[in-house]
């Protein structure tokens, strides 16, 4: 058992726009995958997102809240997009049988538990890795990382694939480190399940984890299986050899600053997929729906959302000025 703590802020919030805060979190916006298109040619791709969309959309059976992707249609082109921070957000009990409480000023509430993860993760797959150790640089540097600025370890990664005769998808993915096995370097994902109260989940991870491990993976499986689902298609996306998850439960369940690592585990992504029943035709499946259904569209701007209460993914017209004023929805059809 490797014993380490995470600190942020007693207020609940992050440590503000912290290095760690920001490569973690770029948002792909137009301009950018503009840029990257230019640089490369005009006809590099038609569809352009990142890994994290991407990942919602194909395991988008899996969610139970609510999310939403900006959409634009410029010319032949496809932009998805984040429309605000919150999409980074993890989500922490979502399929569970019995939701959590919502309880506003508990720690334990969907949205601290979700701040609490997306912390932990972030510090963790940071952790994890030796820091004396050699760095593994890709050709282009961090397009994110100002000149004689040290920032979190990631690569980005551009990876594309061809949709059908005249549909080309680009996709930004992250790799988070490099290890050496048997002589060779591979790529790895790095994601962090946590414990918050064994008391509301059911399974101790501390009595469970050496010897039960399956069981716990189970529970999580039942009781998170969109987020591993995401984690698990991010994984395929980017071209990692290797997913690791590590669990972390907190020091006290009355204390959310505080968290132990009790251990780390490593899955190969297409076999994680199968454990998990995570149909990749399927999951490609949903996304050239999607594609296609919104390759018809006018050019413009539209927002996709998922409806909080029911399994129904809805596009929404909205003026090109769209989150800055006030405007009117128009629903489309239901995709």
């Amino acid at each position: 058992m490797v014993s380490s703590s995470f600190w942020r802020r007693r207020d609940g919030s992050f440590f503000g726009r912290s290095k760690l805060d920001c490569i973690f979190t770029p948002k792909m916006t137009l301009t950018c995958m503009l840029r990257f298109l230019l640089l490369e040619n005009e006809n590099v791709g038609t569809v352009f997102a990142t890994d994290a969309i991407l990942a919602t959309l194909m395991c988008s059976p899996r969610s139970m809240y609510s999310w939403d992707i900006v959409v634009q249609k410029v010319g032949n082109k496809l932009f998805f997009d984040k429309r605000d921070a919150s999409f980074d957000l993890l989500t922490v009990y979502e399929t569970a049988q019995e939701p959590i409480p919502e309880e506003k000023d508990s720690i334990n509430s969907v949205h601290s538990l979700s701040q609490e993860a997306t912390f932990i993760n972030r510090n963790f797959s940071q952790q994890i890795l030796q820091k004396d150790g050699k760095k593994f640089a890709f050709k282009e540097p961090n397009p994110f990382a100002s000149e004689n600025e040290e920032v979190a370890s990631v690569a980005y990664r551009y990876r594309k694939w061809k949709l059908d005769d005249e549909t080309t998808l680009v996709a930004r993915c992250e790799l988070h480190s490099v290890a050496e096995v048997k002589g060779s370097e591979i790529l790895l994902t790095v994601n962090a399940l946590n414990e918050f109260d064994s008391r509301i989940t059911g399974v101790d991870w501390r009595q469970k984890i050496e010897n039960q491990r399956g069981a716990v993976l189970a529970t999580e499986l039942k009781n998170n299986a969109n987020k591993l689902a995401k984690w698990t298609a991010q994984a395929l996306l980017s071209g990692a050899d290797q997913m690791k998850l590590g669990y972390v439960s907190r020091v006290h369940p009355k204390d959310n600053y505080n968290h132990t690592v009790l251990t780390l585990q490593g899955y190969k992504p297409k076999e994680f997929a199968g454990q998990i029943n995570l149909n990749v035709n399927n999951m490609w499946g949903i996304l050239k729906t999607v594609v296609d259904i919104c390759m018809k569209l006018d050019e413009g701007k539209y927002l996709l959302v998922k409806d909080p209460n029911k399994p129904t993914v809805r596009l929404y017209s909205v003026p090109a000025d769209a989150f800055e004023n006030d405007y009117a929805e128009e629903p489309l059809p239901e995709v």
